[in-house]
C-alpha cells in the first residue's frame, strides 16, 4: 500500500486529541522491529511539554553564538557596512523561518524526529539519504564550533599561564596547546550530551540570557576603545549600493539562509517535545529572526569598531577579546564564548545527527552512539581549514550546505503539506510494506528530485579553498542562488513525479 492521498488514518492505530496532536492509540503496542528504537518512537503527548519560552530560549541560545557572530562580522570583512550586513541577515532569517515553521509542524502533531518524518517522502529506508546528508553537515558544523571553543580555552589559558602556553611548539600549523584546548572542549561536549535532552533544555534556558549580556559587554568595551559609538556607525562600505554590493548580496543572502537551512530540516527533533503548535510557532517566530538580527547588529558594530581601532576588521570574536589587557574582561568575554559555543553546538549539531545516525541502524545505534559518531567525524573534516577564511566560510561552506539542504526542504514541504495535507500514519512510518515502503523501502522519485535539485544548486559553485574550480562551469549563473534553486527545483520535480504516479495508479 503506497497511496499518497490524504486518506483517513485508521482510528485503531493512532489517537487524535482535540487540539490536533496525534499519538499511538492507548492500549496499542508501540512500533517495533528493525526500523524502530526508543529514540525514534513518537514522543507521547504527556511528554510534549516544551512551551513558547523553551523554544524562544532554544533559539536565543543557538542564535547568540560565535559562528553567528562571525557570520555577520564576516560580511563586514568582505566589504559591507553595518546597514548592508544587518539587512542581509535580517532578510535571510525571515525567509528561512518559513520552511522552519512548515517542517516543524510535524513535531508537535506527531512527536516524531526528522529522520522518521523524512520516511513519508523518501521511504522508510530511503530516509537515510537526507538523514545522512544532514548528519554530515552537522558534523562539519560541530567541528567548526568545537574549534572556536578550543580557541577560547587556548587564549584564556594563555592569559593566565603566559607565553609558555601561547608560544608552545607548533604542530600542524598550530601550537600543541591549541590542539589540547580543542580536545578538551570536545570532551566537555561529549559529557553534556550523554546526560540527555532534558539536560540540554535546562542548559539552553540559562545560557541564552548569559550570552546576550556578554555581547552587550563587548559592544561597550569596543565603543570605549573607539571613543564612542560614532566610529562604529561611521565605517563606510567598500562596496557602495551599486553593482558591487548587489553582486555580493545574492551569494551572501544564500549563505545566511544556508546557516540555518540545517535546522529548517531537523527542527522536528525539537518541536516533537512541544506542547502545542502555538508554542513552537510563536517560540520560533519570536526567537529566530529577532535574536539573529539583534546579534548581527551587535556583531557588525563591534567589528566596525575594531576596524576603526586596529585599522582592519577583526571578524573572530575570540581573537578580538584576546586584544584586551583587562584580565577580568577577558575572562568574562571568553567564558561567554565558551557558553555560547557549547549552547549551539549541543543543540544544533549533536542532537540532530545523533537521531540521524540512529535511523541508519535503529537496533544497533542509539542516541548516544550517534552523538559520539558525530563528535568523531567532526574532527575528521578538518574544521580549522574551513574556519580560517571568511570567504571560504560564507560562500563555500554555507553556500554548499544551503544548496544541498534546500532540496530536502522542498521535498519535505511538498510531500507533507501539498500531497498529504499534514496527515501521516504513525505505525506505517516504522514498518516494511506500509504506505511509506514504496519500492524496497525507497521512493526513487524523491531521490531523483534531490539529485536534480542538488546538481543545479551547487554544480556551478566555487569550492575554493576546499578544491579548485567549479564541477559544472555551465551552471555558474545558478550558484549564487543555490538554496532557492535547490528548494524550488526539488519541490516542483517531486510534485510532478508523484502526481504522475498517482494518475498511473488511478488508470491501472
Amino acid at each position: 500500500m503506497t497511496d499518497t492521498a490524504p486518506t483517513a488514518i485508521p482510528s485503531s492505530a493512532q489517537h487524535t486529541l482535540s487540539d490536533g496532536r496525534v499519538e499511538i492509540a492507548p492500549g496499542t503496542p508501540p512500533p517495533s522491529g528493525p526500523y524502530a528504537n526508543a529514540d525514534l518512537l513518537p514522543v507521547p503527548v504527556a511528554r510534549r511539554t516544551w512551551t513558547t519560552y523553551n523554544f524562544s530560549a532554544l533559539w536565543v541560545g543557538m542564535a547568540h553564538n560565535t559562528a553567528s557572530w562571525t557570520l555577520a562580522s564576516g560580511l563586514i570583512a568582505v566589504g559591507m557596512d553595518w546597514k548592508q550586513a544587518v539587512f542581509t541577515i535580517a532578510l535571510a532569517n525571515v525567509i528561512v523561518l518559513v520552511p522552519m515553521l512548515l517542517t516543524g509542524h510535524a513535531g508537535p502533531k506527531y512527536g516524531i524526529p526528522f529522520p522518521v518524518f523524512a520516511r513519508a517522502s523518501f521511504g522508510v529506508r530511503g530516509a537515510n539519504l537526507p538523514a545522512v546528508v544532514r548528519a554530515l553537515v552537522a558534523c562539519g558544523w560541530f567541528g567548526i564550533q568545537t574549534w572556536i571553543g578550543g580557541e577560547a580555552i587556548f587564549f584564556l589559558a594563555g592569559k593566565l599561564i603566559g607565553n609558555s602556553w601561547s608560544d608552545a611548539a607548533r604542530v600542524g600549523g598550530h601550537a600543541w596547546t591549541m590542539w589540547l584546548s580543542f580536545a578538551l572542549f570536545w570532551a566537555i561536549q561529549v559529557a553534556v550530551i550523554y546526560r540527555g535532552m532534558e539536560t540540554i533544555r535546562r542548559f539552553e534556558n540559562w545560557a541564552a540570557p548569559f550570552v546576550l549580556v556578554g555581547a552587550f559587554v563587548m559592544l561597550g568595551w569596543m565603543s570605549s576603545k573607539a571613543g564612542g559609538f560614532g566610529p562604529l556607525f561611521g565605517q563606510p562600505s567598500r562596496l557602495g549600493w551599486g553593482p558591487d554590493f548587489w553582486t555580493l548580496f545574492a551569494p551572501s543572502l544564500m549563505g545566511m539562509i544556508g546557516f540555518w537551512s540545517t535546522l529548517s530540516l531537523n527542527i522536528p527533533d525539537f518541536t516533537r517535545y512541544g506542547k502545542s503548535q502555538k508554542a513552537q510557532t510563536w517560540g520560533q517566530a519570536l526567537g529566530l529572526p529577532t535574536t539573529m538580527t539583534l546579534f548581527a547588529f551587535l556583531s557588525v558594530l563591534v567589528t566596525s569598531g575594531s576596524q576603526a581601532v586596529y585599522g582592519k576588521p577583526v571578524w573572530d570574536p575570540v581573537q578580538l577579546a584576546a586584544k584586551t589587557d583587562n584580565v577580568v574582561g577577558l575572562l568574562y568575554a571568553l567564558v561567554t564564548v565558551l557558553v555560547a559555543t557549547l549552547s549551539v553546538n549541543i543543540a544544533a549539531n549533536l542532537v540532530s545527527p545523533a537521531f540521524d545516525f540512529s535511523n541508519i541502524a535503529p537496533r544497533h545505534v542509539g542516541f548516544r552512539a550517534g552523538a559520539l559518531a558525530t563528535c568523531v567525524l567532526g574532527v575528521l573534516i578538518f574544521p580549522w581549514k574551513l574556519y580560517a577564511d571568511p570567504q571560504g566560510y560564507i560562500f563555500t561552506w554555507l553556500g554548499l550546505v544551503g544548496g544541498l539542504l534546500g532540496t530536502v526542504a522542498g521535498i519535505l514541504i511538498a510531500d507533507y503539506w501539498i500531497l498529504r495535507r499534514s496527515r501521516l500514519d504513525l505505525a506505517d512510518l516504522y514498518r516494511a510494506g506500509g504506505r511509506y515502503w514504496y519500492a524496497g523501502g525507497w521512493n526513487w522519485r524523491a531521490v531523483v528530485a534531490f539529485v536534480a535539485g542538488g546538481v543545479l544548486a551547487v554544480g556551478g559553485a566555487d569550492f575554493h579553498p576546499l578544491v579548485e574550480g567549479r564541477p559544472i562551469p555551465a551552471l555558474k549563473p545558478l550558484a549564487d542562488y543555490g538554496w532557492a534553486v535547490g528548494l524550488g527545483t526539488a519541490m516542483v520535480l517531486y510534485l510532478l513525479l508523484m502526481l504522475t504516479r498517482s494518475r498511473e495508479r488511478a488508470t491501472a
